[in-house]
């Protein structure tokens, strides 16, 4: 099992880590990939120019390695990154991404869908938007919540 987990503060290509997961592979028969973009929209409407998620250094890491760690204990993959960006994002940008490799299908989506509710939520990011207004701090919403709180429940 690879885990690879990178927080980076440098643009983030999804073509590029995509080759780079896809490259040798042939034990498994599914690979899932899942890349978030910065919008240019709050959940208000309002216009934002950009995202800045601030980070502290190793605690941000760590919280990322051990999300991508539950995540590989608990679904029946055989490979996972996630690389996540730090620092200010304009919107079109890619903020995360995430691939996961498994030999069927619905243990990989399952996968990415747990590291993403987990990311969007307990990772050690703290999250401003900047628009025409100002900053402001955003939070996890109660949707997000709900999200992570169906993985609780569930014994996969």
């Amino acid at each position: 099992m690879a885990l690879d987990v990178r927080l980076i503060s440098t643009p983030l290509s999804p073509p590029s880590e995509l080759e780079a997961f896809l490259s040798g592979r042939t034990a498994e028969g599914a690979v899932v990939t899942f890349t978030g973009l910065a919008r240019n929209r709050g959940k208000d409407g309002s216009s934002i120019h950009a995202l800045t998620l601030d980070w502290y250094p190793g605690m941000t890491e760590r919280s990322m390695r051990d999300i991508a760690e539950a995540a590989a204990a608990r679904f029946a993959v055989t490979d996972l990154v996630v690389v996540h960006r730090c620092g200010e994002i304009v919107p079109g940008e890619t903020i995360v991404f995430v691939a996961t490799a498994a030999r069927h299908r619905r243990e990989a989506f399952a996968a990415a869908d747990y590291l993403m509710d987990r990311l969007k939520t307990e990772a050690a990011f703290w999250k401003r938007e900047t628009g025409p207004s100002g900053t402001h701090w955003i939070e996890p919403v109660d949707e997000d919540r709900a999200a992570l709180a169906r993985w609780k429940d569930e014994t996969t």
